[in-house]
C-alpha cells in the first residue's frame, strides 16, 4: 500500500490498515533501521481499569492508602 505525505507533514493511513487495527487514535512513532514504525497506543485501557476498580468498590482513596501503607507511612 502507498501513502503520501502532505505539505503539512500528514499521512493518511489506508482504509485496510485502519480497519485491521480497530479503534485507535494515537500511535507511538519510532524509527528502526531507517523505517518508520507506528505502534497503536490504546489509551482507553486506563478507563477500563478505572471502571473495573470502581465495580469492585475500590476508590482512589483506597489506592492512596495502600501506597502509603506499602511505603511504611501509616501511623
Amino acid at each position: 500500500m502507498l501513502a503520501k505525505k502532505s505539505s503539512k507533514n500528514q499521512i493518511t493511513l489506508p482504509k485496510a490498515i485502519v480497519t485491521s487495527i480497530g479503534d485507535v487514535d494515537y500511535f507511538d512513532v519510532t524509527i528502526r533501521n531507517g523505517r518508520i514504525i507506528l505502534e497503536p497506543v490504546r489509551t482507553k485501557q486506563g478507563d477500563e481499569v478505572r471502571s473495573r476498580l470502581e465495580s469492585m468498590g475500590i476508590r482512589e482513596t483506597d489506592i492512596d492508602a495502600a501506597i502509603e501503607y506499602a511505603r511504611g507511612k501509616t501511623g
